[in-house]
């Protein structure tokens, strides 16, 4: 065979071969959006001021658009579902490639986690990540007992099986999929009263582990050497219960390490939360309503401690955001117009 034939031979196998991950791999456009989340950062401009990572926390409660309309702050989330300590570190690391925000916010409702949890989580955040040395330190501080690493550099090894299951979706999204956020936010914009609000239960040991303080160290150096105010922030979430004993934690912490913590949860009701109308699940994450609340909260704070740069009339942002708003607006009337049609409250569907 000659070297042509050679070449051709290997750049067919190459594509053939990423197209079969693309197809096999799932597609989240459907239910488990979180799974989009972390891709959908790639196809973004990236010139944000101020860039939230964490865990859900932060990805249902925080509106990057809310936070531009009201202050011209330019902000991005990189959160995901159970997005862990390890996981928003590696993600930070990966971000300073491509921009240097002058805020950073880290959830810190992912410190009870020390340890890996679960591969189906693990997937929803590192499966859209790009090849990368902080993609490869992620994989390998996340993987649970029974994984193998290198399923998540080749996802067809781990989906092999899946094709009996394709549909319609995975060929229609095989090379991308829609938005499924604004900004790394992700829209709810129906509504389930808290009600009932549980106490915690005692808990053996109520101190974070080692290894979430390594990780929330790194996070903390990084922004250090990079010249970034870090942040500390407990989302208003009736649970997991926050308690009084980590939020101590936390408080100490940024005493220690000249960081502001903000525990949104002594605050409520100057953010003017409502249970019965600002969550969609009972009280776990805020619908649109909170979230807004929520980012009028935090935007008045960092414009005023950090003097975040207002960029509402800057022809360089203007043009971009007001594309970003239409469609947060056009999606929040579409919801509540499917809301009005279906005639009642709708609870959690995935």
């Amino acid at each position: 065979m000659t070297t042509k034939k050679l070449l051709l031979t290997l750049t067919l196998t190459v594509v053939a071969l990423a197209a079969t991950n693309r197809l096999l791999e799932p597609k989240y456009m459907s239910r488990a959006y979180e799974g989009m989340l972390t891709a959908e950062y790639y196809q973004s401009e990236k010139n944000h001021d101020l860039l939230i990572i964490g865990d859900c926390e932060v990805h249902e409660n925080i509106s990057p658009i809310t936070l531009f309309e009201n202050f011209g702050i330019t902000s991005y989330i990189r959160g995901g579902a159970q997005q862990l300590v390890w996981q928003s570190y590696h993600l930070l690391e990966e971000t300073l490639r491509y921009e240097t925000p002058k805020v950073v916010v880290f959830s810190v409702l992912s410190m009870m986690y020390n340890v890996p949890q679960s591969e189906a989580y693990n997937r929803l955040t590192l499966d859209g990540m790009r090849l990368s040395a902080s993609k490869i330190g992620s994989i390998r501080a996340s993987m649970t007992e029974d994984e193998q690493w290198s399923t998540y550099l080749l996802p067809i090894l781990r989906y092999h099986d899946r094709w009996r299951e394709l549909s319609g979706e995975d060929f229609r999204y095989i090379f991308g999929g829609g938005k499924v956020s604004h900004n790394g936010f992700m829209m709810r914009c129906d509504v389930r009263p808290a009600g009932f609000i549980p106490e915690g239960l005692k808990l053996p040991d109520y101190r974070f582990g080692s290894n979430s303080y390594d990780y929330l160290d790194r996070i903390t150096a990084l922004c250090k050497e990079n010249c970034i105010e870090l942040i500390l922030l407990k989302a208003p979430s009736l649970y997991p219960y926050w308690y009084p004993q980590w939020d101590e934690q936390m408080s100490q912490y940024a005493y220690n390490n000249g960081l502001v913590y903000i525990n949104t949860l002594d605050v409520i009701d100057e953010i003017g939360l409502d249970w019965d109308t600002d969550t969609y699940d009972a009280g776990l994450h805020l619908n649109l309503f909170g979230a807004e609340k929520l980012s009028g909260y935090l935007g008045g704070m960092l414009s005023e401690r950090f003097m975040l740069q207002d960029h509402r009339t800057d022809l360089r942002f203007a043009p971009i955001w007001a594309g970003k708003v239409e469609a947060y607006y056009s999606m929040k009337q579409t919801q509540l117009r499917e809301l009005e049609a279906f005639g009642e409250i709708r609870t959690l569907t995935y």
